[in-house]
């Protein structure tokens, strides 16, 4: 089993080392037409949808609990993307957030992210204006692309929060060692215990042979 689990971290270091390398090698885009690669860092020109914010539930940040906002930004092409704004503090209220939109035409930018299967979720997404994970459909809108931008500079930025990778290739590469360590110290015990299990069982034949032969030796008659 921990031969197994090592090969298994051993294969997400190498996996999360290719998605490392896609996102440096990530192209910089203004609004593309295509889907954009992951990682993707883009500019969009356009003015945000103050009314249909939305705020992803539950982060935290330094300490903090507080939600990240999420407001749609329609290009001058008419195209609609979402924005993943940045931190705002909440704390444990449960009233529905506010947060200032700036409002008229701006110039933002930041990296790109392609929308996933997500968390499993256990009751709806959707509470109020509070979402448990971002799923476009929430907004009931035609999105440029299925993805989102988080955004890293211009109008409307709060405190970033997210990372691109939450855990290192070499944490993976350590957990892959400390599996294959445990394996190792495992077959060790067993080899050993194994070793002790046939020395005691030979000693034990020994002793029976010469009990038997001690009980077959005639008796001296007086």
């Amino acid at each position: 089993m921990g031969l197994f689990l090592g090969l298994w971290q051993w294969e997400r270091a190498d996996d999360k080392r290719e998605y490392l390398a896609r996102l440096d090698a990530a192209p910089t885009l203004q609004a593309p037409i295509e889907t954009p690669p992951e990682g993707t860092r883009l500019t969009l020109r356009g003015r945000y949808l103050e009314e249909q914010t939305l705020f992803l539930d539950n982060r935290t940040h330094q300490g903090q609990l507080g939600v990240a906002v999420l407001t749609p930004l329609r290009t001058e092409d008419g195209r609609l993307w979402l924005v993943q704004r940045g931190f705002l503090p909440t704390g444990p209220s449960r009233e529905a957030p506010e947060v200032e939109t700036p409002v008229g035409e701006v110039v933002i930018a930041g990296r790109w992210q392609a929308a996933g299967s997500g968390t499993p979720l256990f009751g709806p997404n959707r509470e109020g204006s509070r979402l448990q994970r971002i799923e476009l459909e929430a907004w009931e809108a035609d999105f440029a692309h299925a993805g989102w931008m988080h955004l890293e500079r211009g109008a409307g930025l709060l405190e970033p929060w997210w990372q691109p990778s939450v855990m290192p290739p070499s944490r993976h590469v350590g957990y892959a060692v400390q599996w294959w360590g445990l394996a190792l110290a495992a077959l060790v015990v067993m080899l050993l215990g194994g070793r002790r299990l046939v020395r005691d069982r030979r000693a034990a034949a020994t002793t029976a042979g010469r009990n038997a032969h001690e009980e077959a030796k005639p008796c001296r008659k007086p």
